[in-house]
C-alpha cells in the first residue's frame, strides 16, 4: 500500500478520496462513493475493492460508515446512454463528492483514474488510486458494495437475467439471456450492440 502523496505537503490538509463501480456492464447503474477518513482509521482492513473478498469488503465497509465521513450517489443506465459512460462516471463522482462536502470542509479531492470530475476544489485522479490511497480504497468498496445491491434487487425485479450473479457485465449467460428475453429495462442501449431502442416510456430507476 502507497500513502506517499503527501509527504512533502501540509498533512493538514482535508483528502477525499472518490471512486466508481460499474463502468463496464451492459445494464444498471454507474455508482461513485466519497469518502473522507479519520486520522485514526484502521487502514490495513482496506484494499482494491476488485480484489477483495465479498466477505472482506462488507466488514470493511461496516467499518467505513461507522468511522468516517461518506457518501455514495448513482447515476441510472438512461443517463450514461445520453451521456456516455465517462461522462456518467464523473458526475457521479461529482454527486458523491458533494455530498460529502455538504458535512465536512475538504481541501483536495482524489479520483481513481486518469480524469478528474468537475468540483469546486482542487482535484487530482490518480491511476490505479484504488490500490494506493486509502481514502480511495475506502471510496471504491463503497461504490461496489452498494452497486451489487442494487444489482440484487434488479434480479428480484427481473428474473431470468442473472444480475445477482453478474451484476450486469458482458457474461456469456447475461449476453445469451438478452438474446433470449430481450433487453430489460436497465439495459444500456449503447452499450449492448443488436439490440433495439427502447421505447420513452420505460422508467427511470435510479
Amino acid at each position: 500500500m502507497e500513502n506517499t502523496l503527501f509527504e512533502l505537503e501540509d498533512r493538514t490538509l482535508i483528502v477525499c478520496g472518490t471512486d466508481e463501480a460499474g463502468r463496464g456492464p451492459l445494464a444498471g447503474p454507474v455508482v461513485a462513493a466519497a469518502v473522507v477518513l479519520p486520522k485514526d482509521f484502521p487502514i490495513e482492513i482496506l484494499g482494491d475493492s476488485k480484489k477483495l473478498s465479498e466477505k472482506k469488503r462488507i466488514e470493511a465497509e461496516k467499518i467505513i460508515k461507522e468511522r468516517a465521513i461518506w457518501a455514495t450517489a448513482a447515476v441510472s443506465h438512461r443517463i450514461i446512454d445520453e451521456i456516455n459512460i465517462l461522462n456518467a462516471s464523473m458526475l457521479a463522482m461529482k454527486r458523491a463528492y458533494l455530498k460529502v462536502a455538504g458535512k465536512t470542509h475538504i481541501d483536495v479531492l482524489l479520483a481513481d483514474g486518469n480524469r478528474t470530475p468537475d468540483v469546486d476544489i482542487e482535484c487530482r485522479a490518480i491511476v490505479k488510486g484504488d490500490a494506493k490511497i486509502p481514502e480511495i480504497m475506502a471510496a471504491s468498496i463503497l461504490a461496489k458494495n452498494e452497486r451489487d445491491r442494487i444489482m440484487v434487487l434488479c434480479d428480484r425485479k427481473w428474473p431470468g437475467y442473472g444480475y445477482a450473479k453478474h451484476k450486469g457485465y458482458p457474461s456469456p449467460e447475461h449476453r445469451k439471456m438478452i438474446a433470449i428475453l430481450g433487453p430489460s429495462p436497465i439495459e444500456r442501449m449503447t452499450f449492448t450492440t443488436g439490440i433495439e431502442e427502447k421505447s420513452s416510456s420505460q422508467p427511470e430507476l435510479f
